[in-house]
This record gives structure tokens, sequence and C-alpha cells, in this order.
């Protein structure tokens, strides 16, 4: 078996520092919440999820099916919801959904 050598071993440590510093701010949060069903009602509730978790697209849909949930860039129609049941999306620099609006 062969070693490293020694001037390798501080540039080697370093690299593997930084890797490992910048995975650790790619974790998700551990548990997500149960899924709502149906519109959503609470909407203090909804907007504590957004602000707890951020959640990626994936989340907020695990969380919130029955939402139709509209991201930047995609196409929706005009029509008028007054159930909370259609949610434009706002993100943030790393594409988490940070806010929104109901409509």
């Amino acid at each position: 078996m062969k070693t490293i050598p020694s001037r390798l071993l501080a540039p080697l440590l370093a690299l593997l520092l930084a890797l490992s510093a910048g995975c650790a701010g790619m974790s998700e949060p551990a548990e997500l919440p149960p899924p709502h069903s149906g519109n959503v009602q609470n909407v203090a509730e909804f907007r504590e999820f957004l602000d707890s978790y951020q959640p990626t697209e994936r989340q907020f849909r695990q969380v919130y099916p029955d939402i139709t949930l509209v991201m930047p860039g995609d196409i929706a129609t005009k029509e008028l919801r007054l159930n909370n049941s259609r949610f434009f999306a706002e993100l943030n620099d790393k594409g988490r959904i940070v806010d929104g609006r109901f409509q």
C-alpha cells in the first residue's frame, strides 16, 4: 500500500474541509410536516412552513399536494380563485420557495 507524500497532505486536507463545509449548507430539514389535503385553510401555518423550511418544489408538493403550484416562468391562466388553491411561488437565489401569493 502506498502512502500519500507529506507535501500533498495539507492541500488534500484543505480540499476535504472545503468540500465538507460546502455540503453542510445543502442539508434539508430532517422531517417535513405531514401532508395537508385540500386548499390552504390556515394561512399562518402555511406561511410558517415557508419560513421554516424554504421548501424545494418537490417538498412543497409533498406537503401541499392539492395546491396548484405555479413556479416562476410557468404559464398559468388568469382565472380568479378565492379558495387558496393556487400559489404563485417566489424563489430565493438557491431556487427555494420563500414567498409568494395565492391567486
